[in-house]
């Protein structure tokens, strides 16, 4: 008997934030003598609908196995999964077909993978890889890592006074030894979404590169067509689209992923092992060594379901009404500056407070309910060239509403008031 996956959501429900709380269980905790959780760090991670705890229990309750090895009913119900979410990722992504979807751990082993395999096999001495200033580490060390083993050159395009990518300078700073360009769709620091499709064309003008985008933050938040960016390598975390952790993916271009080594090895992603010589199976089970987070790509798959399910307008409307009610409030408090001011930015507010040090904002916040960041976001370099060791930083998500935002500036009113009276 073979399993027959169930189609995406066709038709989208009306968003209402209040139908969407329902949904989240998490929600309705309370902390600290009882107060209500205001969860706001949303681009550390997120939390997880009914429909993704279901699945996992759904996995591991009617058909836990190991994959392609099997012959018996469980595994190839499993196996049946596992190829399934595989394409419901290929889906959403508009990959020109499942084979060019990769799981991972997540988007850092997604780019670790890339700098690794496709770098070392293709990068050579005095190349060079160009990033941009507002990376987080995960973009930045793979890149340093393979450059200094292969004698290649890391490059970094600069940033604007309000956060946006200067593209003339990264234009200026394509050419003819750029072998690689890596640079995040959406900034998990500032919230700029960098205009990824007109990147790709400067490159394409100009290099023979290939390039890389850092989905990480933005494909919780937007529509993403691998197609019509024309990138080569996309990668994304599950945990930050509301999927489970332990689980993301890495899309390649058919024909590059077909040109890359391995990078790992162990079972399953073997065609013929002997003594002498061992044979790798084509993309994406190359790049799959051992058991796979199968349980995970299932859940993933309800994830993304559960996106699908709403109004993407609506609920990107709610999100740009919560990111400029946020900016109002704080804006008005004293002592606060924010960071990252780059016209059509994602849900995602850094700021710091004059006198505090962002790790007592976000302690004090934490007494009054209400889950930020505080800290360099793994974004140590950005924070050099935005003067500042760290900042707070609250982010938003489609089950947010705008009486969390008056909690939360209320808060950091109060911490105001505390610090400075």
């Amino acid at each position: 008997m073979s399993f027959a996956p169930p189609p995406s959501p066709s038709v989208r429900r009306v968003f209402s934030v209040e139908a969407a709380r329902e949904d989240f269980p998490i929600l309705r905790t309370k902390i600290h003598n009882n107060v209500p959780l205001v969860y706001l760090d949303n681009a550390a991670t997120t939390q997880k609908p009914r429909a993704v705890i279901g699945a996992l229990e759904q996995f591991f309750t009617s058909f836990n196995a190991n994959i392609d090895r099997g012959v018996h009913y469980l595994s190839g119900i499993a196996t049946d999964h596992y190829a399934y979410a595989r394409a419901r990722v290929a889906k959403r992504l508009n990959a020109a077909k499942p084979e060019e979807v990769i799981f991972t751990r997540g988007a850092t082993e997604a780019v670790n993978l890339v700098a690794a395999s496709w770098g070392g096999a293709f990068l050579k001495a005095g190349d060079e890889i160009l990033i941009s200033g507002m990376e987080h580490h995960a973009n930045i060390v793979p890149w340093q890592m393979i450059a200094a083993a292969k004698g290649a050159v890391l490059k970094v395009a600069p940033i604007t006074a309000e956060g946006a990518l200067d593209l003339p300078a990264l234009e200026s700073l394509l050419n003819e030894r750029t072998a690689m360009v890596a640079v995040s769709h959406m900034s998990n620091v500032l919230g700029t979404v960098n205009p990824a499709k007109e990147i790709v064309k400067l490159v394409r003008a100009k290099t023979r590169a290939k390039v890389l985008l850092d989905g990480a933050q933005a494909f919780a938040h937007m529509r993403v067509d691998v197609r019509d960016l024309d990138c080569d390598f996309y990668v994304f975390s599950a945990h930050k689209v509301y999927g489970p952790t332990g689980i993301g993916a890495l899309y390649g271009k058919a024909a590059i992923l077909e040109s890359m080594p391995p990078y790992q090895t162990g079972g399953d992603m073997v065609l013929k092992v002997s003594f002498e010589k061992t044979t790798f199976r084509a993309p994406p089970q190359r790049f799959e060594a051992g058991t796979p987070a199968i349980a995970e790509a299932f859940a993933l798959t309800a994830a993304l379901d559960y996106l699908d399910s709403w109004d993407w307008d609506a609920v990107h409307a709610h999100e740009q009404d919560l990111l400029t009610y946020a900016t109002q409030l704080l804006e008005a408090i004293p002592g606060v500056r924010i960071y990252g001011h780059a016209p059509g930015k994602g849900a995602v507010v850094s700021f710091t407070l004059e006198g505090v040090h962002p790790h007592d904002v976000g302690t004090i916040l934490d007494s009054k309910g209400v889950a930020i960041r505080a800290g360099h976001h793994c974004a140590q370099p950005l924070m050099g060239l935005l003067g500042v060791n760290a900042t707070a930083r609250a982010s938003f998500a489609l089950y947010n509403t705008r009486a969390e935002v008056d909690v939360l500036a209320d808060a950091v009113a109060g911490v105001s008031k505390m610090f400075n009276a």
